[in-house]
């Protein structure tokens, strides 16, 4: 909590600890202190207010690139960064002789004290300073945001430079030889041997000498540097062509390698019916069943194999990886394995049209439209709804339940940063968009016979679009509100999330909270398109304080580290290091016990694997880079809700291949609700806010752990479902009269 007036509280709140406050500011070791040839980077001890029980605690400032970060203690900064506010648009104060306050709008606000009037300027010349440069900086982005040169376009115009040099080279090397003749002529002239003896004179042939030499000089560098870049640009060009050699054949590799991995996984599984003495298939009952015969499955392994390295997985068709396949967990045994599916899911859904979305095409076809009623085609979306794309969050639900029985919270905040991390796997290969939900859409997942949980999802807001989340377990209950800003930048779009993921323990009453990172997506407009994530999630257990920090780190075509890397630490509730996390978001996450730590250094134990991803489906390119849970996702179900998403005709047309009717039956639905928005406009306009809309299955409260409102679930949607009773489900969709009329 932020004080209303520093001076006046501090005085009222804090005489019983001034003494310690002013050992305190002793205690600051030094000023803050500029590092860098350039003076970018400003650090230095500072107090930071916290709250009226502490006071102002000392802390250790980093100001660099613009971002003024704070740590406990300079150790800290290796591994843990409390909090850090941008300087580009922040807003800077100060309040008297040592006290400031920096502010980027209300979202953050630093309320600081330096131990002088000195040290307060410095600090201050040193914030505006870096402000100035981050504005500055951030205009520059903004207009250049448009403008991009091609390795092609800068080596031609090296190469045009380098032919206007070697031309001012030789006219150089003319005229300045002419120039030191003329100056010899001069000097070998008998009249001006006789004014030798003119000071004036003698100093303009001293000079003349002194030119001559220089221009000499310059004339053999200029010779060098053009026979010198000349000579490099072939072996520029010769790097070009190697490089892209390399990158052939280092795609040429990927691809046998992923063949190989196939077969691998083949072979093994084949072994392992041979080992058991049984033909594939035999006796098993797995999550993926099919009415063919001839399908082969398999059991899940047991623990022992786990341990061993193995992938636990769940029983699969050939080159199919379950959805709820796990990396080698060292605790714990699951009292999922055991489960046994009743239900026959789907493996796959129908390929997807070879022939590409022509967008010159779709905006010829615009021409002459109304602006309202142009909804965005079919062929840029994958046949499944967000509320569904929302609940493949739990493909690796089972990460939640080794949470939930693990012997400390600190073991199980590296669980709960690899599902938080596991939830971005697929994004780096599906890049198409899920289907917008309508207002009251609802989506049902019930995996309870197989996993031990089942799932339900509502659209609950339109404007703003707001999907809840709500999954349920024996042992645990999952939840989370889901909304977003966007910015678009021409050549990428950043997603920005908005909401918390709650996780509760039932048995230990733990309760931990975390957040999303931004997403950007890049080429929007031209190229490919490729997904990156970045920012930093904090998981945080509220009833100890143990907290895990993971950090995704942008992709940089200049840097060497490892693509889509993740870094991290889970801190005790003392803050000293417990666990170290690492790995990339899109393939794995494990962590190592941290043994001793000094400062920087950490001895850490051996890793150990938290999280792999599922292999991909055979040919899963053909069928939108759906993995496993995704393709059941949207298979048909009598017993749901009217308003489930497997419901949605557009959505199943073009599951079907039917593209052209499924762009009618999307604009259809999409202007009939436009017209109950209106509609409920205009009852609210005449009988006031009670005639809002109400979601059906969730209601807003205020949660007692971050006193932030947001969506619980009412629990009542199961009960209607048990007596299918649906008179509360408002008329979202069409029956099949009007669903042929509108195709």
């Amino acid at each position: 909590m932020a004080p209303v007036s520093l001076n006046s509280s501090w005085r009222a709140v804090s005489k019983k600890k001034k003494r310690s406050n002013n050992n305190d500011e002793e205690r600051m070791s030094s000023s803050g202190e500029a590092t860098g040839s350039d003076s970018s980077e400003y650090r230095g001890w500072l107090l930071k207010w916290t709250n009226y029980i502490k006071g102002y605690r000392q802390r250790w400032f980093v100001l660099s690139d613009g971002l003024l970060s704070y740590y406990r203690s300079q150790a800290e900064m290796a591994h843990t960064c409390r909090g850090t506010i941008n300087l580009a648009g922040a807003s800077l104060e100060s309040e008297d002789s040592c006290n400031f306050v920096i502010s980027n709008g209300g979202a953050q606000v630093f309320h600081l004290r330096a131990r002088s009037e000195v040290d307060r300027q410095r600090w201050i010349t040193a914030l505006e300073l870096a402000k100035d440069r981050a504005n500055k900086m951030r205009e520059r982005v903004d207009d250049e945001e448009d403008f991009v040169v091609s390795p092609e376009t800068t080596a031609t115009a090296l190469r045009q430079k380098l032919d206007h040099l070697n031309t001012c080279q030789n006219l150089v090397n003319q005229h300045g030889l002419a120039l030191q003749q003329a100056i010899s002529q001069i000097e070998d002239s008998a009249k001006l041997k006789s004014l030798m003896k003119d000071p004036v004179i003698a100093h303009l042939i001293k000079k003349s000498a002194e030119f001559r030499v220089a221009s000499s000089s310059m004339i053999k560098a200029c010779s060098t540097f053009v026979t010198y870049a000349a000579h490099h640009e072939k072996e520029w060009q010769m790097a070009r062509e190697q490089r892209e050699r390399l990158e052939e054949t280092v795609e040429s590799l990927a691809r046998q390698h992923m063949s190989l991995e196939k077969a691998m996984t083949k072979s093994k599984r084949n072994l392992s019916d041979i080992k058991q003495d049984r033909p594939p298939g035999e006796g098993v009952v797995g999550i993926f069943d099919s009415d063919e015969e001839d399908e082969d499955f398999y059991d899940a392994m047991d623990n022992s194999e786990a341990n061993n390295g193995n992938v636990a997985a769940v029983a699969a068709a050939p080159k199919v990886e379950p959805p709820t396949a796990v990396a080698p967990l060292d605790t714990g045994k699951s009292t999922l394995s055991t489960r046994t599916t009743s239900r026959k899911r789907r493996l796959r859904i129908p390929d997807k049209p070879n022939d590409k979305a022509n967008l010159w095409n779709i905006m010829k076809n615009c021409i002459g439209k109304e602006l309202s009623k142009i909804p965005m085609p079919v062929n840029f979306n994958e046949p499944i709804s967000f509320l569904q794309r929302l609940t493949e969050d739990m493909e690796y639900g089972d990460l939640l339940t080794r949470a939930a029985e693990c012997a400390t919270v600190e073991e199980s905040l590296t669980y709960l940063s690899a599902i938080a991390v596991s939830s971005y796997a697929t994004t780096s290969c599906r890049t198409s968009k899920p289907f917008n939900p309508l207002l009251g859409e609802t989506f049902e997942y019930d995996r309870t016979d197989d996993m031990g949980w089942r799932s339900f999802a509502e659209q609950v807001s339109h404007h703003p679009p707001v999907s809840a989340l709500h999954v349920e377990h024996d042992n645990w209950i999952y939840y989370q509100d889901f909304s977003m800003t966007s910015k678009f930048r021409g050549k990428y779009l950043q997603v920005f999330p908005i909401g918390t993921t709650h996780f509760i323990v039932k048995s230990t009453g733990h309760h931990y909270t975390w957040n999303k990172v931004c997403t950007t997506v890049h080429n929007i407009i031209v190229g490919k398109l490729w997904v990156d994530q970045s920012g930093e999630i904090l998981v945080k257990e509220h009833k100890t304080g143990a907290s895990a920090r993971v950090k995704f780190h942008p992709y940089s075509y200049f840097s060497r580290e490892t693509p889509r890397r993740v870094t991290g630490s889970v801190l005790s509730p003392d803050g000293s290091p417990k666990f170290e996390l690492q790995g990339t978001w899109d393939s794995s996450m494990s962590c190592a016990e941290v043994l001793s730590s000094e400062g920087d250094n950490w001895d850490t134990a051996e890793h150990q694997t938290r999280w792999v991803k599922n292999t991909p489906l055979e040919d899963s390119d053909k069928i939108y880079n759906f993995t496993a849970m995704a393709v059941t996702l949207n298979e048909p179900d009598e017993e749901v809700a009217p308003t489930d998403a497997r419901r949605r005709p557009d959505q199943r047309l073009m599951e079907e291949q039917k593209f052209p009717a499924a762009n009618n039956m999307k604009l259809t639905l999409e202007e009939a609700q436009r017209t109950r928005r209106r509609a409920r406009e205009a009852k609210i306009a005449a009988e006031g806010p009670s005639a809002k809309y109400v979601p059906k299955w969730f209601a807003k409260r205020e949660c007692e752990i971050t006193g932030e409102e947001i969506w619980r679930f009412t629990d009542e949607y199961w009960q209607c479902k048990q007596s299918q009773t649906w008179d509360r489900c408002p008329s979202l969709y069409m029956d099949d009269e009007q669903e042929e009329d509108a195709t």
